[in-house]
């Protein structure tokens, strides 16, 4: 496929003919421009999913203690994985070189839930709820160690900074659904012991190399949910509009001249933004939300930059329109202190995590809003410190086999889909790649993933890269 505006292209012809123009002409110039092809018309098919809220639960929430528990980790409790089990693959530096690494089976209690089945810990007693309305994927896996590689290849296919973000690319193919609203937004939080030092950079939600237009606006956690949202005194809402009308002509004049994409982008922020001052105060407007729905979020709803708030806001987010909506969340990094942190995480995102899930249920906004919940991997088996330290162990980072759920959006109710090994170390059966995922979430958006590819630097990039993968047709209703 073809793209709107091969950004590169436009760079090259801005300077070619900014600086050759009383040369060229604008003859040439519009030649040149008319040659610009357009895309086609998306989606490819039906979607099952009209909007997508990505809960991601940075840092790497540990499968083994909270939905993939082992009988064999259990009965080999302390004693040494098996080295045919670890075959050798790489690790962190933080375990590669660690002499020991003894089993750990799940530190906390858990069960068979709903008419599913599916091990949920009692850790997440409202996600276990939920289950019976929920896919669990049990064989997720990924080729990345690290966080930052890890999530940006979860959030934007390829483990470097510069490509476009999930959201940037659904905004760019299927456009925006509402008018007064982004596309695409973005709302961050973190543990409130601020126990994980993982950082939240731009590039997760970024265009990349897409228009900035498609870029996700972020909402603050205090203050004005967008920098600048209110006038300055003395300026009311007739004179920004004739200031903006103002503004606007000169761009779309320069615009003309020069065939910068990026001018396009300049000229729909401005105009979003004027918008956005009446939009988003009312949505931030809690007043009419009933007790029992504030209630459903859990005590910490009205915190403004908490998870539980932002859970609320991807709720009216999605009832008023907005396509994409990516929660982040940090604060799974249990490297020496799981006895003590992993219950704090799930107690603080447990409750709003199935709470969004039965909020759009009772809406009847799930069946065509897809949830997604889940980190950039998980943890390992084995314990990282000294087991016999209750304050001081935890396990490492473990990108082999992990578990992610989703529910609505066209996927199936009440499904365990894939497993992995007897160590929870490798997905074994029906594993499913972090490309798989992605082409399934196009998929359930009405989107061919090697379909949908935008041209740069003279190259056809996709956003499930170039290896071979493929929609999990397991989890579909």
């Amino acid at each position: 496929m073809k793209p709107l505006h091969q950004h590169a292209l436009n760079l090259t012809r801005r300077r070619f003919l900014g600086t050759t123009a009383l040369t060229l002409g604008a003859p040439a110039l519009q030649s040149l421009l008319a040659a610009e092809t357009v895309l086609p018309s998306l989606p490819h098919f039906a979607p099952k999913a009209k909007r997508v809220i990505y809960m991601m639960q940075t840092g790497g929430p540990s499968h083994v203690d909270l939905f993939d528990d082992k009988p064999e980790l259990r009965k080999r409790r302390n004693q040494d994985i098996p080295e045919s089990i670890l075959g050798g693959l790489r690790l962190t530096t933080m375990t590669a070189n660690q002499k020991s690494k003894p089993c750990l089976p799940a530190a906390w209690g858990g069960k068979e839930r709903g008419q599913c089945g599916m091990w949920v810990s009692d850790l997440l007693p409202h996600t276990a709820s939920i289950v019976d309305d929920c896919t669990f994927i049990r064989s997720m896996h990924g080729e990345q160690i690290n966080h930052a590689p890890a999530v940006a290849h979860m959030m934007t296919g390829h483990n470097l900074p510069g490509r476009p973000s999930i959201g940037a690319w659904l905004s760019y193919g299927l456009g925006a659904s509402s008018d007064n609203l982004p596309s695409f937004v973005v709302m961050t939080s973190r543990d409130q012991e601020a126990s994980c030092g993982q950082f939240f950079y731009d590039y997760y939600w970024g265009a990349g190399f897409l228009p900035g237009k498609y870029q996700g606006v972020p909402f603050r956690g205090a203050g004005d949910p967008v920098l600048y949202l209110s006038n300055p005194e003395g300026m009311d809402r007739g004179l920004r509009r004739m200031m903006l009308d103002g503004l606007a002509e000169m761009n779309h004049h320069a615009q003309q001249r020069l065939g910068d994409p990026e001018i396009n982008t300049r000229i729909a922020q401005y105009e979003m933004a004027f918008k956005m001052q009446a939009s988003v105060p009312e949505l931030t407007d809690l007043s009419d939300e009933p007790q029992s729905v504030l209630d459903l979020y859990g005590p910490d709803v009205k915190r403004k930059g908490s998870y539980a708030y932002n859970c609320l806001m991807a709720r009216r987010l999605a009832e008023r329109g907005v396509r994409y909506v990516q929660l982040m969340h940090a604060g799974w990094d249990q490297h020496g202190n799981l006895p003590t942190q992993l219950p704090i995480q799930c107690k603080d995102t447990d409750q709003p995590s199935a709470a969004l899930v039965k909020d759009l249920k009772m809406r009847g906004l799930l069946d065509d809003t897809l949830v997604i919940w889940g980190g950039e991997f998980g943890r390992t088996p084995f314990v990282q410190g000294d087991i016999n330290n209750p304050k001081a162990y935890g396990r490492d980072h473990h990108p082999r086999a992990f578990t992610m759920w989703l529910a609505g959006g066209g996927v199936k109710k009440g499904c365990i889909y894939g497993s992995s090994d007897d160590f929870a170390y490798h997905a074994t059966e029906n594993p499913v790649h972090v490309h798989d995922l992605q082409a399934t979430l196009l998929h359930l958006c009405g989107i061919q993933h090697e379909r949908f590819s935008y041209r740069h630097q003279g190259l056809d990039f996709r956003l499930t890269g170039v290896e071979p993968c493929k929609v999990v047709k397991g989890i579909l209703a």
